[in-house]
């Protein structure tokens, strides 16, 4: 759930990550058309609710074996997205088992349930999420891979600690874009990451998602870009209606279909993004 700098001209906050020109104010609409307020504040209240809850089962749940343990948090992903009254609609299959890197384009802080909701798996953040009140600790409990975008130094050492993840059989998830952007422009995915998948051997999945209102017109309602809070984007997701998350998961690249990182990650992003609309662009 990243924050980012105000609107203005694309520049890198590191050597290898990004930030998004997107802003609150230039691309993000509000919620329309409304749902009640007393629902709106039914289900903000649920959220959190609901978080915490499946944070306390986290114990109960770590002695299933590895099938139902995986469908308990499919599950619970899926319920704080619904609370939120977020609908969703997904198509593909992800890869069941073995060592995968999954990757996605970065709108909302709603990414990163839906993903695993699709398949559980480690994420890759930033290290400054590891001191967020709340959010760092269940990142850190739930094995984050945290990277210091600052530091260049760190960057070999970090991809093999992805690899060595992947290489045990676990699903790594990572959105190689480096920061959110609003839905109606995307940034260039990085490298660095899929260097990991090749040096592990593994495949990697594409995804793509999309936020959509009931009538099929898109939204950026749920963006999570620039100075925005996270209490502002909450309302505006809660208080919309028939807002539907759309993920789409692309068929996954073997390993070894592709010699390098710079032709992979490409393959990658076309494989996930829209025709005729570059990296950037505002339809």
């Amino acid at each position: 759930m990243p924050r980012r700098p105000a609107a203005g001209p694309v520049r890198g906050a590191s050597a290898w990550l990004p930030t998004a020109p997107c802003s609150p104010r230039g691309c993000v609409e509000s919620a329309r058309p409304w749902t009640g307020v007393p629902r709106a504040v039914l289900r903000l209240a649920a959220l959190p609710a609901v978080v915490v809850l499946g944070v306390a089962l986290i114990p109960l749940v770590g002695l299933l074996r590895d099938q139902p343990r995986q469908r308990w948090i499919r599950r619970w992903c899926l319920a704080v997205v619904h609370t939120a009254g977020v609908r969703t609609r997904i198509t593909g299959a992800a890869r069941p088992t073995g060592g995968v890197l999954i990757v996605s384009n970065h709108i909302s802080w709603l990414d990163i349930p839906l993903l695993a909701a699709v398949r559980p798996a480690r994420m890759v953040a930033k290290t400054e999420v590891r001191d967020w009140p709340v959010a760092g600790a269940l990142a850190a409990r739930g094995g984050t891979l945290f990277i210091d975008r600052d530091r260049l130094r760190a960057l070999p050492g970090t991809v093999e600690r992805i690899a060595a993840t992947l290489r045990g059989g676990s699903a790594v998830a990572a959105f190689p874009e480096g920061s959110t952007w609003c839905g109606r422009a995307h940034g260039r995915y990085r490298r660095a990451l899929f260097q990991a998948a090749l040096d592990a051997g593994v495949p990697v999945q594409p995804v793509r998602i999309r936020y959509r209102f009931a009538d099929g017109a898109a939204s950026t309602a749920p963006a999570f870009v620039g100075e925005d809070s996270l209490l502002a984007s909450l309302w505006r997701v809660v208080s919309a209606r028939g807002l539907v998350a759309e993920v789409s998961l692309r068929p996954p690249f073997p390993a070894g279909s592709h010699p390098d990182r710079r032709s992979l990650a490409e393959a990658a992003q076309a494989s996930a993004g829209d025709p005729g609309s570059g990296p950037g662009a505002h339809p």
